[in-house]
């Protein structure tokens, strides 16, 4: 792909820490922005529709054309000119990974349009896209989907992928406030209790077995003792609503730095191959929904990013 002129990206919703795993899970979700950029002989094109249109800047401040320009110099490239188009479903600081998103889609971007490199390098994206972004835990499953565990090394971040139990049906409570990422890590203190540190150890290896094998153990895999009630008061109705489902059982978490919150509900055996919505906890699940908050039945997205080649007049073309 590396000499084609334009691409179009789908990159999906994330959602990182799933409770105990702070800052080395994450989730896929069935939610995504869809961006066409393309190579120009000169000057910066950018439009926004959906989500943070008429928010977002349309200018070389738009984080995708800054990950494309980072992306671009790490590549040893210039391209003329650039025009992005992006259709935005990723609801923005929520919480959601849209800025992971808007990353992983400049960097591949650039990696698919660079005449000088025959194809995608998912390692190399990867890293790059975790320094700009600061940590790896929604880049990984917006570039791999599925669920993926993360960590850094000396030589960048690496991520693995997990297969999600079919059984698992994600279902997203939205407010219409947002929240700073950087004003809900603020709130974490420097150090924690080594009581806490070995709860939280054990309900991430139990929260992998739960995601892939058994989903009746997510209630005690999502378990979390780190970072969500630290941050409660920067979101005070996310938290109450996190309280009240976890209450009634549903293994309810705060969707990365908030203040959406993300239910893994579970499906019988004969509700998965169905519709999830129509799921009997996802219905109970559903009830519990806030006054003015959005609740969306989601569905786990196994593919992560997908690069399409765009033809001269931008349309789709086969591999």
């Amino acid at each position: 792909m590396g000499d084609a002129r334009a691409v179009r990206i789908r990159v999906p919703a994330t959602s990182a820490n799933l409770g105990p795993a702070f800052d080395c899970a994450g989730l896929a979700l069935s939610c995504w922005d869809d961006l066409d950029i393309a190579v120009t002989d000169g000057g910066l094109e950018v439009s926004v529709e959906g989500a943070g249109a008429g928010q977002l800047p349309t200018d070389e401040s738009h984080l995708v054309v800054q990950a494309f320009r980072a992306a671009c110099a790490e590549l040893g490239w210039t391209p003329a000119g650039l025009r992005l188009s992006a259709r935005n479903a990723i609801p923005q600081g929520r919480g959601m990974g849209s800025s992971a998103a808007a990353v992983t889609a400049g960097v591949l971007a650039a990696w698919s349009l660079c005449p000088d490199v025959p194809g995608v390098d998912d390692a190399a994206v990867l890293r790059l896209c975790s320094e700009i972004e600061g940590h790896p835990d929604n880049v990984a499953p917006c570039l791999l989907g599925g669920a993926t565990l993360s960590w850094t090394t000396a030589a960048g971040a690496r991520a693995e992928r997990l297969t999600v139990d079919p059984r698992v049906a994600p279902v997203l409570f939205i407010p219409r406030e947002t929240l700073s990422t950087h004003v809900a890590r603020g709130l974490l203190p420097a150090v924690v209790p080594h009581a806490d540190a070995a709860h939280a150890a054990g309900r991430s290896a139990l929260l992998v077995h739960a995601l892939t094998r058994e989903p009746a153990l997510l209630f005690e895999g999502t378990e979390d003792r780190l970072h969500q009630a630290q941050r409660a008061t920067a979101m005070p109705e996310s938290a109450a609503l996190l309280a009240r489902l976890r209450a009634d059982g549903h293994a309810a978490v705060i969707s990365g730095a908030g203040p959406c919150v993300l239910t893994l509900a579970v499906l019988g055996h004969d509700e998965h191959a169905g519709d999830p919505a129509s799921g009997a906890e996802v219905r109970a699940v559903r009830s519990s929904t806030p006054e003015g908050w959005e609740c969306v039945p989601l569905r786990v997205d196994h593919t992560g990013a997908v690069v399409t080649p765009l033809g001269p007049d931008h349309d789709a073309v086969s591999f």
